[in-house]
């Protein structure tokens, strides 16, 4: 958590559902709105003054316009803010086509899911902290191809991968599994090590490389 509201743009050029987002994010003292806008370009033109942290985009603008796009340019302006992506489809590997240097930070949610308030902060957070967070609903159609990297991992780690790309913490996790939080931690740390992250890139968190592996190792029964 920051110490500071998290200073929110959003990009939606249907209006009814950019008022949904903004009543939606308001409940939440944590986050403030500083710019709503239906266009790319008037978005990409206020950015900079508005100093966001994150930036809600939706994927499907409409006039050759895309949030994929927008997100590309809104980060060559602000190299750290956190990008999240709405999207009507099932397409979360639109994020493994992000150069790796730019990958950290962005995450993908359906649009449906910005009705769970928690799901939506949860990616808000998570991006505004540099991590990659994908939508749970998703995360639920995936499923590890037997011959693939993520064989390495035991059942409980698969898991445990799981929770991680879609964004819950250490803490949630042990709730969720009925396992301690040392043992999370423990759990974690052999993923790492069975994937081979540990030796990576430093600039790129271990969560960010392991959701991405998540992604490519997975088979999407949407």
């Amino acid at each position: 958590m920051t110490a500071h509201p998290i200073r929110i743009i959003l990009l939606e050029d249907e209006p009814l559902f950019r008022e949904l987002l903004t009543s939606t994010l308001c409940r939440r003292a944590e986050l403030e709105i500083v710019g709503a806008f239906q266009d790319g370009q008037e978005a990409l033109a206020r950015a900079p003054e508005l100093n966001p942290d994150v930036a809600i985009l939706d994927i499907e603008l409409g006039q050759n316009e895309t949030g994929v796009h927008i997100g590309l340019r809104l980060r060559q302006m602000l190299p750290d803010l956190g990008i999240v992506l709405l999207s009507n489809y099932d397409e979360p590997e639109i994020l493994t086509a992000i150069p790796l240097s730019q990958v950290h930070g962005w995450c993908y949610l359906l649009k449906k899911s910005v009705a769970s308030l928690d799901t939506l902060v949860r990616a808000i957070e998570g991006s505004a902290s540099g991590l990659m967070v994908i939508d749970p609903h998703l995360i639920r159609a995936f499923k590890p191809r037997q011959s693939g990297q993520l064989s390495r991992l035991t059942p409980r780690q698969q898991e445990v991968l799981a929770l991680l790309a879609a964004g819950y913490s250490n803490h949630v996790i042990a709730e969720k599994l009925m396992i301690t939080e040392k043992s999370v931690e423990n759990q974690v740390s052999l993923v790492y090590q069975n994937l081979g992250l540990q030796s990576g890139d430093t600039k790129i968190h271990p969560r960010v490389t392991a959701t991405l592996l998540y992604l490519n190792e997975s088979q999407h029964h949407g």
